[in-house]
């Protein structure tokens, strides 16, 4: 059943592009703000414990409604249970549209609109040198890939849509938590602890969907330059579970891109190119899941 929700769902999202503005979710960071004032009352708890009961509160609603429907009505109100959840749980943009908005926007050489664009997909402020930007893009693609894509879709094949509602959520804390600090600057060091929680809860769930998409990129491009740089570690072991997935994934997916710079190129095309090629290695490796996923539905139907 999990499986096929997860294929319903994934061409849904292929088609619902113009509802993705339902995904952002505003109304949870209310909630989290919330949760972050009670939890600044308390200074002296464990930040992770805060952060945990946030998580719960919000999964908490989804896990109600998935042990009120069971095996009613032949699983029918469950799998479309599990393609609404999916739908939310995705994203909140895709990273696809993102990367054309960019490349769009190096085309018409607005500068203004390359940075938002790219800020957009990295996530984090965006280098003033122009070929460490297009570096930057190429990384963040490949990490954002899994963050919005590819771990929701391991989460819904292994525990269905409590699992990448599970997922989604600790990532929406994560991400208002890392607002909240860069927004606040406490005294007592609770937005910089709470901030720190949340990324290593996030950073736990991540891990394995992280290590399977690597490997899926050395699958879906250069095999060897791929597994060369998995081999060859760039991350410190004061690192956060949250940052050595995103330094893995970025450094073995722009390996598998095996994208050579050309210096008679301009700037313009080569930000186009590289980018385009991330956005495909993405697109490769979504064929591969699908194929890989549609293996293992057909297999369930036949025992």
């Amino acid at each position: 059943m999990h499986l096929i929700a997860l294929l319903i769902g994934l061409v849904i999202e292929r088609l619902a592009t113009r509802l993705f503005h339902l995904r952002r979710l505003r109304w949870i960071d209310r909630i989290i703000d919330s949760g972050f004032r009670q939890a600044a009352k308390v200074p002296n708890w464990p930040a992770l414990i805060p952060v945990l009961a946030i998580a719960v509160l919000l999964i908490l609603p989804v896990l109600a409604i998935v042990l009120a429907l069971g095996d009613a009505l032949f699983g029918f109100p469950y799998l479309v249970l599990g393609v609404v959840v999916l739908f939310f749980s995705l994203g909140p943009q895709d990273i696809g549209e993102d990367v054309d908005e960019y490349c769009k926007a190096i085309e018409d050489g607005d500068n203004e609109r390359v940075r938002e664009t790219a800020k957009a997909i990295i996530e984090s402020d965006v280098p003033e040198d122009t070929l460490d930007r297009i570096h930057r893009v190429e990384e963040a693609v490949c990490v954002q890939a899994n963050n919005r894509l590819f771990a929701v879709i391991f989460w819904f094949v292994l525990l269905g849509p409590l699992g990448a509602w599970t997922y989604r959520v600790t990532d929406l804390v994560r991400r208002r938590a890392v607002f909240a600090a860069t927004r606040e600057e406490e005294q007592d060091g609770t937005s910089s602890r709470l901030r720190q929680a949340a990324t290593v809860l996030h950073g736990w769930l991540a891990w394995i969907p992280a290590r399977l998409t690597a490997i899926g990129y050395a699958a879906a491009g250069n095999f060897d330059t791929a597994i060369g740089a998995w081999r060859a570690p760039t991350e410190e072991k004061s690192d956060s579970p949250f940052e050595y997935n995103e330094h893995l994934l970025a450094r073995v997916g722009t390996a598998a891109l095996a994208i050579q710079d050309d210096g008679e190129e301009d700037l313009i095309s080569r930000g186009v190119r590289g980018a385009t090629a991330a956005n495909r290695l993405v697109f490769r490796l979504l064929l591969i899941w699908a194929v890989v996923i549609s293996a293992m539905t057909l297999y369930g139907w036949t025992q």
